[in-house]
């Protein structure tokens, strides 16, 4: 896992899903590199939530 959003309500999470499955694989190395930069994996950030 390189990137994660967090969003209080299921409806949100959905609706920004979708919104990036359809946009660019540019944009969505956008999103890495704009909250990871070095592509680190992030599953131990978020294992335990």
């Amino acid at each position: 896992m390189v990137w994660y959003e967090w969003f209080s309500r299921i409806e949100e999470a959905i609706m920004r899903e979708k919104q990036i499955k359809g946009g660019s694989r540019k944009k969505k190395e956008a999103l890495i590199n704009d909250l990871n930069p070095d592509w680190r994996d992030l599953w131990e950030e978020v294992a335990d939530w």
